[in-house]
């Protein structure tokens, strides 16, 4: 190993652990002493939480050898280069390393986004070089990408692969290309993100929660790249844009001006966030902390709730808001849909009673608060009506200037919709300052998100009342404007529209991409998997949306999810999407 910081000496912690014999290689004694620090602090966390026993750590440290010289890398079958990301530095060292190994030894870089190409013809031996790529914590992480240039032996390749599995660890191979295969999907999704931010789209709380709570994410985009490093991040953006001119790849201009005032991230204490100390993982409140909601917030009551509309997002609100004890009226179309919802709604409610998520009382305190009703003129008596119907806008118009008519001064009028502009509703009334979007994610009685959007219209008593309404039905709001995707489309979608860009140039196959954000970000689903589960159909639609609204090239749908949907491949829901599902 040379370079022994916390990727370096995580490395070389995998190879002993695996029995492997490791030589360390630092520039002074200080360094390396660090990167025995790192190990040691490493193996110690193990062993308290009795994943190592105390003689295999020591063990371990038996089998590791710390040097300040590369000749001490003379009789190494493999030596893996993890310094910093500068593309001289990695240079020098593999000249270096080529007048020291023998000739029949592997040299690889751990380098997360420069040309391995590059890297590689500052040897004599450019077929023996291959980028070996692991994820922090490298103990951890089962992930490893491998990088093959044009001219590196395939045998090389094969060894390498099987020195990963050995290591067990799951190892994708990948053409040398900036950000390979999970940086180059998730370096844009979160350069995407600080845009938002930066814009005042929406806070870095309300971005980071939309994430984690919408789409399981192990951590929001903001938090996420303070733990990489703001530098880290930059410099990887930058390699990827030079060398693909994708503008979606551009660092976000704050990223810059953020990295030249030394707020890094955690490493340095400061980044989006404000952390305790340096190299804490402990956020505290800073100037952009928001201020905790109080009672100088104007919020106009709300005691009765009208839901329109009758499959299973409507259902699911009608759920949410009478067990947290509004008094609640769905209109659905139709005594035998009305008498259908409540027999959903039932059954819902004595499944929770079943699992023990709810007592029998409050099953029937919930129902009690419920009534069906098929004419839209009984919700002249609601303090706030939700739209839930199909997403097509004339439906949704024509409900809205119903509204208009039927519900008293004063009532709020939301909608549900995660695609259309919410100032098409609104303009539909006479009322457009009373309109605002609350979108619910699916299931609602399980998704704790739920986004708040507000127009140019909507008046803030109206945005913090349907925020409070959320917060007492045990939801999570986030706000935002009314842009198209919201925070958690707009940011989802053209991550999977790249994953589908990635496959249809041949770069990687559905499973190495689906392993490499699964595994490698830690992500609940890969993308292709999370596309089938969408429908290629809806997933196309939102795509379309995104790019009518941004007219930015990058969000144009791939060709290959077009074909797909035209050929009728949706999904699950059809037996065939990316992958097949008939047998």
């Amino acid at each position: 190993m040379v370079g022994l910081g916390t990727m370096g000496a995580g490395i070389a912690e995998v190879f002993a652990r695996h029995g492997l014999t490791v030589v360390g290689v630092e520039r002074d004694e200080e360094a390396a002493d660090r990167g025995r620090g790192h190990i040691q602090h490493s193996t110690d966390r193990a062993v308290k939480r009795g994943k190592l026993s105390v003689e295999d750590q020591q063990a371990l440290f038996d089998r590791v050898t710390f040097a300040t010289t590369m000749e001490a890398l003379a009789d190494c079958d493999l030596v893996i280069e993890a310094v910093v990301e500068r593309l001289e530095l990695k240079r020098e060292i593999f000249a270096a390393l080529d007048k020291i190994v023998r000739e029949d030894a592997i040299l690889a870089t751990n380098t997360s986004s420069l040309s391995v190409t590059e890297i590689s013809v500052a040897t004599q031996r450019p077929r023996r070089v291959v980028g070996m790529h692991f994820f922090n914590p490298a103990p951890v992480q089962e992930f490893v990408e491998v990088i093959k240039t044009v001219v590196t032996e395939p045998d090389v390749v094969d060894d390498v692969l099987a020195l990963a599995r050995r290591l067990d660890k799951v190892p994708v191979v990948a053409a040398d290309r900036a950000g390979f295969i999970a940086n180059a999907l998730l370096f844009g999704y979160l350069n995407h993100a600080v845009s938002m931010v930066e814009s005042r789209y929406a806070t870095r709380e309300d971005v980071d929660a939309a994430m984690r709570l919408g789409c399981g994410y192990p951590m929001g985009p903001l938090a996420l790249l303070d733990l990489i490093g703001l530098d880290t991040a930059y410099e990887i953006l930058d390699t990827m844009y030079k060398q693909g001119r994708n503008r979606l790849h551009a660092p976000a201009p704050i990223l810059k001006q953020m990295v030249t005032a030394g707020l890094l991230g955690r490493k340095t204490g400061r980044g989006f966030y404000t952390y305790e100390a340096a190299d804490s993982p402990v956020v505290v409140d800073d100037e952009n902390t928001p201020s905790p909601a109080g009672d100088d917030i104007a919020v106009r009551p709300v005691r009765r709730v009208g839901v329109v509309g009758s499959g299973t997002m409507a259902v699911g609100i009608v759920e949410v808001l009478a067990k947290a004890g509004y008094d609640v009226l769905y209109v659905a179309r139709g005594t035998e849909k009305v008498d259908r919802v409540r027999g959903v709604l039932e059954r819902s409610l004595e499944k929770g009673v079943q699992r023990g998520k709810l007592s029998s009382e409050e099953r029937d305190a919930a129902l009690r608060r419920v009534t069906g009703t098929a004419k839209l003129d009984d919700l002249a008596s609601v303090d706030l009506v939700i739209e839930a119907v199909v997403e097509e806008l004339s439906v949704k118009q024509a409900l809205f200037e119903s509204f208009d008519e039927i519900c008293k001064p004063g009532a709020i009028l939301a909608t549900t919709t995660s695609s259309l502009p919410v100032i098409d509703l609104a303009m539909a009334t006479k009322r457009p300052s009373d309109v605002v979007g609350l979108h619910f994610f699916n299931p609602a009685p399980v998704m704790q998100l739920v986004e708040v959007v507000s127009t140019v219209s909507t008046a803030q008593d109206v945005a913090d009342t349907v925020a409070a309404v959320a917060v007492a039905a045990g939801k999570h709001p986030v706000r935002c404007g009314d842009r198209a995707g919201f925070i958690v489309n707009a940011l989802l979608f053209p991550y999977l529209n790249d994953a589908v860009r990635m496959l249809e140039a041949h770069y990687a196959g559905v499973d190495d991409i689906d392993a490499a954000m699964k595994l490698g970000c830690r992500l609940p689903m890969g993308p292709f998997a999370l596309l089938d589960v969408v429908g290629l159909d809806v997933s196309l639609a939102i795509q379309r949306t995104l790019y009518l609204e941004f007219r930015e090239p990058g969000f144009a749908p791939a060709p290959l999810l077009e074909h797909l949907v035209t050929a009728g491949y949706l999904g699950r829901k059809t037996g065939r999407g990316f992958r097949d599902y008939s047998n």
